[in-house]
């Protein structure tokens, strides 16, 4: 699963939420990501990498135009099961001036979208 969420370059292959990402999966580098919700736009941000711990967490923070106005923190963590088992469990922490405006559209569309990656992700890793 690890390697599958850290290859951004296939992302286009597979997944239906997070179209395309740029850069690596190293604490402190900055990425493109192009993702479209259920249902919205495609939508372009340049969030840094917070931290990377292989097999285990990758997460990122991305603002809209400037920090604190409307900030995403998302969390992508592993958790191990057993033997050739693990549990992906996707997280994002939304803070800033203008969440309230947005955060019942987002928390629906984001929500889905989190699930069709969540489903693409455990096909891809079971196939």
């Amino acid at each position: 699963v690890w390697q599958l969420l850290t290859d951004f370059a296939d992302y286009p292959h597979w997944n239906p939420f997070i179209l395309y990402v740029e850069g690596e999966a190293q604490q402190g580098a900055r990425l493109a990501v192009d993702l479209r919700p259920p249902g919205g736009k495609r939508m372009r941000f340049r969030p840094t990498v917070l931290k990377v711990e292989p097999n285990q967490e990758l997460r990122w923070l991305g603002h809209l135009l400037v920090p604190g106005l409307f900030d995403g923190e998302h969390i992508f963590a592993i958790e191990p099961l057993g033997e050739n088992r693990v549990r992906f469990i996707q997280r994002e922490i939304l803070s800033g001036l203008l969440v309230p405006l947005f955060a019942r559209w987002l928390e629906a569309s984001t929500r889905r979208g989190f699930e069709e990656m969540n489903r693409a992700l455990k096909a891809r890793a079971e196939g």
